[in-house]
C-alpha cells in the first residue's frame, strides 16, 4: 500500500497509527501542503479533495478521507480492533473521535486558516487564537466523555477516539493551548506515546519532518 501524507497533518497521523497498529506495511508518499502540492492536478486525480491522506491499496483502489481510511483498515484488518462492534460502545468511542474529527480540526486545518489571513486580514496572532480557541471548546467536550478510569480513552487499548485525540494534542501543544484543564486527555496522550506503533507514527518520525516547512 501507498500512503500520500504529510508529516504535520493530524489525519494522516490518524491513519498512520492505525496502519502501524495493525502491522501492515505502506510506503510512505510526501505531499507538501505548506508548498501547495495538494493542489496538483497528477494528486487531484487521486483526490479530488486536496488533501491528506490518500490510501493507495495494492489493487491500485484509491481510499480518502481519513475517517473512512479508518473504518475500511478496520473492517479489513480486525485486530486489533479499533472500532467496538458492541453497538453501544461503538456509538461512544465514535462520538469522541467525531468530536475531534468532525468538530476541532475543520475549523483549524490549514485550509481555513488560509481564507481567514487572505479574505479577512487576519494576523499570525489571530489566526493562532482561532484555533487555540476551537481547540480548547473540543477539548472541553472530548473531556467529558471519555473515561477517567482507562489508560486509554474508552479501555486499557487504544481505538480510533485515542488516535484522533493524540494527534491533535500535537497540533495543540505546537500551537500553545493550555492542557491543564485537560487531565484525561492528557494521560491519554502519555499513555499513546509509549505505545510504539503510534510513536513511529508521530509527525517528528516522518521522512518529510525535516525538509518541510
Amino acid at each position: 500500500m501507498k500512503l500520500y501524507s504529510y508529516w504535520r497533518s493530524t489525519t494522516s497521523y490518524r491513519v498512520r497509527a492505525a496502519l502501524n497498529l495493525k502491522g501492515l506495511s505502506y510506503e510512505t508518499l510526501p505531499v507538501d501542503l505548506v508548498a501547495g502540492e495538494q493542489r496538483d492536478p497528477d494528486y487531484k486525480t487521486l483526490n479530488p479533495g486536496a488533501g491528506v491522506p490518500t490510501l493507495i491499496l495494492d489493487d491500485g483502489t484509491v481510499l480518502t478521507q481519513s475517517m473512512a481510511i479508518l473504518d475500511y483498515i478496520d473492517a479489513t484488518w480486525p485486530e486489533p480492533r479499533l472500532i467496538p462492534q458492541d453497538a453501544l460502545q461503538r456509538a461512544r468511542v465514535m462520538a469522541a473521535a467525531h468530536a475531534v474529527a468532525l468538530d476541532i480540526h475543520p475549523v483549524n486545518n490549514l485550509r481555513l486558516i488560509g481564507q481567514l489571513k487572505s479574505r479577512f486580514a487576519a494576523t499570525p496572532e489571530q489566526a493562532q487564537e482561532w484555533m487555540c480557541y476551537w481547540m480548547a471548546e473540543g477539548f472541553t467536550a472530548v473531556e467529558t466523555q471519555v473515561r477517567d478510569d482507562t489508560a486509554f480513552a474508552f479501555g486499557e487499548q487504544p481505538d480510533v477516539a485515542d488516535l484522533c485525540i493524540v494527534a491533535q494534542v500535537y497540533n495543540a501543544r505546537r500551537w500553545g493551548v493550555d492542557l491543564t484543564p485537560f487531565p484525561r486527555i492528557a494521560r491519554i496522550e502519555k499513555n499513546a506515546l509509549k505505545v510504539p506503533a503510534i510513536t513511529a507514527a508521530h509527525p517528528d518520525q516522518q521522512p518529510d519532518a525535516q525538509v518541510s516547512t
